[in-house]
């Protein structure tokens, strides 16, 4: 593919792990707030929830709510979600090496970006606000509110692909958890793991990811060109 061709592509992005990394504030929120209601958590079962939606994790991860129990698991998850943007702002936040350098070759290739995250849109907006990464991405994401399934069924990653106008063949998703790169396969995309939360050995199966890197610092244009010939 010629690299004028390359703007019919569409680059798909998660959020923590990938753009930034706020895995201690995710954390330390949780803890906090387990430690606000008296269920405390392992860090087995924070691990565990890493790329699942707050309707998966309460009920089933940390086990604070029956599954049915919309009203509690909403109410625990919108404090959750305040803890960490409190956590945020008082901490800073700034993106992860190599994530401007990539992002700036995709605009100036004219890929359009997009941000499919399991996290609440407003975690989103902060996030990319903080890290002045919304000069890259404008309003252009998807979060949880977004979608009635969470990963690794593929529909945040559809929905954030339709939001920049672009089809799975011709999209490709940056993700850093097993159940992202599992979604961002049933979605059909090309898929790429990086490895600042899991080991590369980790990603096996259905989590097998069409290339593995330790930093988006390493990636480019030649990168994607030969999945899209």
């Amino acid at each position: 593919m010629a690299s004028t061709d390359l703007s019919r592509l569409g680059a798909v992005f998660d959020l923590d792990g990938v753009l930034i990394d706020s895995h201690d504030q995710h954390r330390d929120s949780w803890f906090l707030l387990a430690e606000e209601i008296g269920r405390p958590i392992s860090p087995e079962q924070f691990k565990e929830s890493f790329g699942m939606r707050n309707e998966s994790v309460i009920p089933h991860v940390f086990r604070w709510a029956e599954e049915g129990d919309k009203v509690r698991i909403q109410e625990l998850g919108d404090r959750k979600e305040s803890l960490y943007r409190q956590l945020l702002r008082s901490e800073g936040l700034d993106p992860l090496p190599g994530v401007v350098k990539f992002l700036t070759l995709l605009r100036d290739a004219g890929i359009p970006c997009v941000v499919g995250s399991s996290t609440v849109r407003k975690n989103i907006e902060v996030c990319l606000t903080m890290t002045g990464l919304e000069a890259f991405f404008g309003e252009h994401y998807a979060g949880a509110e977004d979608v009635s399934r969470g990963k690794p069924a593929p529909d945040v990653f559809l929905e954030a692909a339709r939001r920049i106008h672009r089809g799975p063949a011709v999209s490709f998703v940056v993700e850093d958890a097993h159940v992202g790169i599992q979604a961002g396969r049933s979605a059909g995309m090309r898929t790429i793991a990086v490895t600042t939360t899991h080991s590369a050995e980790t990603f096996v199966g259905d989590a097998e990811p069409d290339l593995i890197v330790d930093s988006l610092e390493v990636l480019s244009l030649d990168s994607l060109r030969p999945w899209f010939e």
